[in-house]
């Protein structure tokens, strides 16, 4: 199951729930895409694919910087995961491939 595409997705974050599109690209067991968001834009590269698990890191400079770590799974055109805040803890998402 290919990870392509543009998603839709709802983040349920500490600031509340927070809407966002996500790209995502896969080249064989590799990853990347952007995150838009009410943030801005954050660009990755250097995830990984296995099956239908997908992970990847991004680097977010606002409102502060912190390292977000990302894990989510595909099942047709639905996708979710877990983003790990740094300090902040945890958000859920959960999405719909546009």
């Amino acid at each position: 199951m290919s990870a392509d595409g543009i998603w839709n997705c709802t983040i349920n974050s500490p600031m509340g729930s927070q809407e966002g599109k996500m790209t995502l690209v896969t080249e064989g067991n590799s990853l990347s895409g952007k995150m838009d968001g009410p943030q801005g834009t954050q660009e990755f590269e250097g995830g990984t694919v296995d099956g239908n698990d997908l992970a990847w890191k991004m680097e977010m400079t606002s409102p502060m910087p912190m390292t977000l770590e990302v894990s989510a799974s595909v099942d047709g055109d639905a996708i979710s995961g877990n983003i790990k805040l740094g300090a902040f803890g945890d958000a859920s998402f959960s999405g719909t491939r546009g």
